[in-house]
């Protein structure tokens, strides 16, 4: 048997086209006749060759990915598979076949429920703080009447007459390659091997019902919008006993009026006026824990960004627990007036007279602009 074809090509199964040209390249330079000194290079420049004549064409790369080499090899006699019931089929036929002549299909067991998803709202600061809600989903749940066998109270299940209770169905066809047995679910019993004479009334023998389903849903501290919670056990139940599926509440958190987040810290946008800037003060500036008195430095510039530590998001670990929280960081634009009263005005003359016209290049070790601006409302003007 042939070595993997993505083994030859050293490339993963998932591969693109581009990747597995680009390896078949490095590997025909590397093992060209003509040119290479390893004593296996022909045998290996073949094995490269037949690899990447499979792999880059889709269709023999379906064929090879389902079937393995038998799916993309020719028999003998130059058959290629036309005519006779479709390459893809008679290859199909042939490995359906098991020992005893039986294989393929088998007989189902209970299927397992499936999952089911829920969304559920939550404010910035439930976000951040936690919170429990209430979650209100479609599920199928057992039936009550039957409690999930399908058959209506009193009776039972019998053994499937089509199949004779194997779930499956056999069939001999005939190919080139011999008798060939081909096997298929059951389509009475859809596998199970048996069927119920007297399906209940209330589920029409299919064992469960869809119902509507309330629950209420721990929403841990830190979450992201996004976010799927898993709630174990909550989802559709499984048929006749099987586990049931599991419930992922995804999370949708509102936009706040003020705060945007990024990773774990809060971010908050304020605007100061010149004169805050300038000469420095003390305001409060909103967090999720409420106001806190920030000190302003004077000349403080648009840019400066204050950070507020322990403000921010609780760090949310793998296993719902928490690690500390983020900041919150402080942006600072100053606003420029556009709209002056007539004593504005006046102020804003008097200090620009003490700055001139002329703008000069200065050192950096001289008195800038908030200096004079804290010089003039201080009374210290200089002429």
């Amino acid at each position: 048997m042939p070595r993997d074809y993505y083994e030859v090509l050293g490339v993963q199964r998932n591969a693109n086209k581009d990747d597995i040209k680009k390896a078949f390249r490095k590997l025909a330079r590397e093992y060209h006749p003509d040119v290479s000194q390893h004593g296996d290079a022909e045998a290996k420049f073949k094995e490269i060759n037949e690899a990447y004549e499979v792999l880059s064409d889709d269709d023999k790369r379906a064929r090879y990915d389902r079937f393995g080499a038998a799916g993309v090899n020719q028999g003998a006699g130059g058959f290629s598979g036309a005519g006779v019931s479709g390459f893809e089929e008679i290859f199909e036929e042939f490995f359906n076949m098991a020992s005893g002549g039986r294989g393929g299909a088998r007989r189902r067991g209970p299927r397992p429920g499936d999952d089911r998803r829920a969304d559920v709202t939550v404010s910035f600061e439930e976000s951040i703080f936690g919170i429990e809600k209430p979650v209100e989903f479609e599920r199928l749940a057992n039936c009550e009447t039957c409690t999930g066998t399908g058959a209506e109270p009193g009776t039972t299940p019998t053994r499937c007459p089509e199949c004779k209770g194997t779930g499956e169905i056999r069939r001999v066809d005939q190919t080139f390659l011999g008798a060939m047995v081909r096997t298929s679910t059951c389509p009475r019993c859809q596998g199970r091997g048996e069927i119920n004479p007297s399906p209940c009334h209330t589920c029409s023998g299919v064992g469960r019902v869809r119902q509507k389903a309330n629950l209420k849903v721990q929403i841990p501290p830190g979450v992201r919008e996004g976010l799927q919670i898993q709630i174990r056990g909550e989802g559709d139940a499984g048929e006749r006993g099987a586990p049931s599926g599991n419930l992922y509440v995804v999370i949708d958190v509102k936009a706040h009026e003020f705060f945007k987040r990024k990773d774990n810290d809060i971010i908050l946008d304020i605007t100061l006026n010149v004169a805050q800037a300038a000469l420095g003060d003390k305001i409060n500036v909103p967090t999720v824990d409420g106001d806190v008195e920030l000190v302003i430095p004077a000349g403080t510039q648009t840019g400066k960004v204050f950070r507020l530590r322990g403000k921010g998001i609780p760090r949310l670990r793998s296993d719902g627990s928490n690690s500390g929280r983020g900041d919150e960081l402080v942006y600072v634009q100053v606003a420029v007036p556009t709209n002056l009263t007539g004593e504005q005005r006046a102020l804003f003359e008097q200090l620009a007279a003490t700055f001139g016209k002329t703008p000069v290049a200065q050192s950096g070790h001289g008195r800038g602009f908030f200096d004079r601006v804290m010089d003039f409302f201080g009374g210290e003007q200089q002429q």
